[in-house]
This record gives C-alpha cells, sequence and structure tokens, in this order.
C-alpha cells in the first residue's frame, strides 16, 4: 500500500505532469513487489534503513522522490524535491529525516 505524508504529496503535485507520470510508475512497479535499482531508484542509508531515492528527470531538471519501504506491503513517499546540485544537499537530508520520526 502507498502511503505518502502530506508535504511531500504537495511536493510532488508541483512537478511537471511527466515526472508525476513516471513517480506513478514507479509506484505501481513497487507495489507489485519489484525491486528497483540504479539508475532509477538508490539506497539511502544516510537517511534511515530501507529508505530509498528514485531518480527522475525530464528536460526541466533532475527530480528526486525519497520514499521508505515499512515491512513488505507498505511503502511511504516521504519528501520530493527539484534537484539543484551534484550531492543532495544536508537540508533535504535533513528533512527527511525530520519526516521519517513522523513513520516509525
Amino acid at each position: 500500500m502507498i502511503k505518502a505524508l502530506k508535504p511531500c504529496e504537495s511536493e510532488i503535485a508541483k512537478f511537471p505532469e511527466g515526472i508525476r507520470e513516471d513517480i506513478a510508475d514507479l509506484l505501481i512497479r513497487l507495489e507489485f513487489g519489484q525491486t528497483l535499482s540504479l539508475p532509477i531508484s538508490r539506497p539511502m542509508p544516510n537517511i534511515g534503513k530501507r529508505v530509498h531515492e528514485s531518480r527522475l528527470t525530464d528536460r526541466g531538471g533532475e527530480y528526486r522522490l525519497i520514499y521508505m519501504i515499512v515491512g513488505d506491503e507498505n511503502i511511504w513517499l516521504i519528501h520530493a524535491f527539484k534537484k539543484q546540485s551534484q550531492k543532495t544537499p544536508l537540508k533535504q537530508i535533513q528533512v527527511c529525516k525530520n519526516r521519517l520520526k513522523q513513520i516509525v
């Protein structure tokens, strides 16, 4: 089951339509139990256990969706943002860590 924190829902709603469609596809794949890996998704152990970053790109730039797999059935959408630099900014990582506290 896909669950999203309210702030993450708002962040995704601001993304371009094509990126939102890519997110929908990614979530369907996750719901059906597919394990995603690079270049689509990668683990983010510096944020938390079972936390992953999906990488989405279009002509407007690069976008990230941070999600957490809880148990065998739940996927929590934690944070979504447009990436502005090569490395994930510490501010974005801190937002994720703060939001994780709402889940665990």
